[in-house]
């Protein structure tokens, strides 16, 4: 039995019981799963005062390695497809902690102190998240930046992707 996609899965941070992603902003690993394909599910929406100056926002999430026995070897993440809007991009970086907690921020305003964000876009430009065994949590902080005088855009979104070797 090898690991398949649905055995690694995000999760918001900021306690066992948070379930806002706004307040997804480092510490303990939540028991709330980040819902694929749903809007809003980790950002919120860009008001018309953060559109016009400018905004850039983080996040803290987590991701596990749900597989009951498999180790994920060789795990890296990356941007699969960034915003499709030409007026905000997203970026990444791997938590310097090993698995839960990571650091807290005070609001989602302040950058998360020692971590270098990086583009990731595509596979080749992956970061590395080591050896994820069964059970185990990397932690993610993900910036958004939103340029001044941005335009609206439904439906703004980004996919971000897990890939490393398993046993047959």
């Amino acid at each position: 039995m090898a690991i398949v996609s649905t055995d690694i899965k995000f999760y918001l941070s900021g306690g066992a019981d948070n379930t806002d992603p706004n307040a997804s902003l480092g510490g303990v690993i939540s028991t709330t799963e980040i819902t694929d394909n749903t809007l809003h599910n980790l950002f919120d929406k860009v008001s018309a005062g953060e559109a016009q100056t400018g905004d850039t926002e983080y996040r803290a999430i987590f991701i596990k390695n749900t597989h009951a026995s498999l180790t994920l070897a060789g795990a890296k993440v990356y941007i699969q497809t960034n915003t499709p809007s030409t007026d905000t991009s997203v970026q990444i970086s791997v938590a310097t902690e090993d698995g839960s907690p990571i650091q807290t921020i005070a609001d989602e305003s302040t950058a998360p102190t020692g971590q270098t964000f990086y583009n990731a876009d595509g596979e080749s430009n992956a970061l590395s998240l080591g050896d994820l065994a069964a059970g185990a949590v990397k932690g993610l902080w993900i910036k958004r930046i939103v340029s001044s005088n941005a335009s609206a855009y439904a439906n703004d979104s980004v996919v971000i992707k897990v890939v490393g070797e398993t046993e047959a």
